[in-house]
């Protein structure tokens, strides 16, 4: 049956004998009547002719946490809801060549927007693409991949993979970089120039009182695909059962002082590892696989910021529908082990309800934190993910 606004309001107004009854036939309703816009394609574009368009769209991941120990009174558990991101994209084409992208994301305090992605692509070829302006430097797989494309989804990816502290606001950073792909997408590499005037530094120096060099960050990350290609730059963490890859792919930064603290300045330099298989048709589903290794060095000025990361992860999701979407049940495990003595471990447990593959999905997971010299912290989180 096809639900528009007349046969909803008839199905709410149906029901009366009992407050309750009514309560959750009105609640059910209206999620049914919610749910032509969650399978709704994420943006809307509008054409003015041959490659002339504009795109636009709007994404927002909003939770509760339940946290051991996180209430003020430093004993109880915290229980908070929390807008962790609210986003418009606008994306635009000038012809076939220029190209551009303009995405937005909400200030840390809540108030406004601040710009995340303002860059244009010049699309000469698919081996060969020059972007410039702001956009999210070459680094691993999970960083790329960002909150809203990842197994599981969310900002999980803050322990191992630490590039979001730096290169700029959630990962982004002002520059250039050649972007293309090899032998049918089956190799594809990025790399560039960039500002890198916010990899490790603490407040005095955000003021003015910066010594040392003022060189240029450089990046790149190049990819291995064995099975099906991988297209575009942004990446994709989980294919939802929809591709066969086998990825292995390799990154690294690197600036001559970029580790700036009040009474030393250091070099940066970082390279990591990843990897990922996905397999579809393994038994009722598609099984995938993942994991990284990292190695920061600061330059021994930021020693909790230098050191080794691990993280893996493993998903399986269902193909038969269960309701409105697909069960994807998932594990997930993150170390950072610092040059100060204290190694962070997280272990992740959840499952992802996908209604409309990153359009529409509903995630809960259970975390347990184990740091040095600190006490065990364990979190229950729902999210609820949304992108039109």
């Amino acid at each position: 049956m096809k639900l528009d606004a007349t046969t909803c309001g008839a199905q709410i107004n149906n029901g009366q004998r009992k407050w309750m009854q009514k309560s959750f036939a009105t609640a059910a309703v209206i999620s049914a009547c919610a749910l032509p816009s969650l399978n709704a394609h994420a943006g809307a574009t509008i054409s003015f002719g041959d490659d002339k368009s504009i795109s636009v769209g709007f994404g927002m991941r909003t939770s509760f946490t339940s946290t051991e120990d996180a209430a003020p009174n430093g004993t109880s558990r915290s229980e908070n809801f929390s807008l962790d991101s609210a986003r418009i994209f606008l994306s635009g084409s000038l012809n076939k060549y220029i190209k551009g992208m303009f995405n937005t994301e909400k200030s840390i305090a809540g108030q406004g927007f601040q710009v995340i992605d303002a860059n244009v692509q010049f699309d000469l070829m698919p081996e060969f693409n020059i972007w410039v302006g702001r956009f999210l430097s070459p680094s691993d797989r999970a960083n790329l991949a960002g909150p809203y494309y990842s197994l599981g989804g969310g900002y999980w990816s803050g322990i191992a993979s630490r590039y979001g502290y730096n290169g700029g606001y959630i990962g982004r950073d002002d520059g250039v970089a050649a972007v293309g792909s090899l032998f049918d997408g089956k190799i594809s590499y990025s790399g560039g120039a960039f500002e890198g005037n916010t990899e490790f530094q603490i407040a005095p120096v955000t003021v003015g009182v910066r010594k040392g060099s003022d060189d240029l960050m450089y990046a790149g990350r190049l990819q291995l695909d064995l099975w099906d290609a991988e297209p575009g730059y942004y990446g994709t963490g989980n294919y939802l059962g929809g591709k066969d890859i086998l990825a292995v792919g390799v990154a690294g930064r690197t600036q001559g002082g970029g580790s700036v603290s009040a009474t030393k300045t250091g070099d940066y330099n970082s390279y990591s590892v990843d990897f990922l298989l996905e397999k579809k048709d393994i038994g009722p589903g598609a099984v995938s696989v993942e994991a990284a290794y990292y190695n920061y060095d600061t330059d021994n000025v930021f020693l909790s910021e230098q050191g080794n990361a691990w993280s893996a992860g493993a998903g399986y999701i269902f193909n038969q529908p269960v309701g409105w979407g697909k069960v994807q049940p998932f594990v997930r495990y993150q170390e950072f082990d610092a040059d100060n003595a204290v190694d962070t471990k997280k272990y992740d447990l959840g499952v992802a309800y996908i209604i409309d593959g990153y359009n529409a999905q509903v995630s809960a997971v259970y975390s347990n934190t184990e740091t040095t010299k600190k006490s065990t912290v364990d979190a229950f989180n729902v999210a609820l993910q949304v992108q039109f």
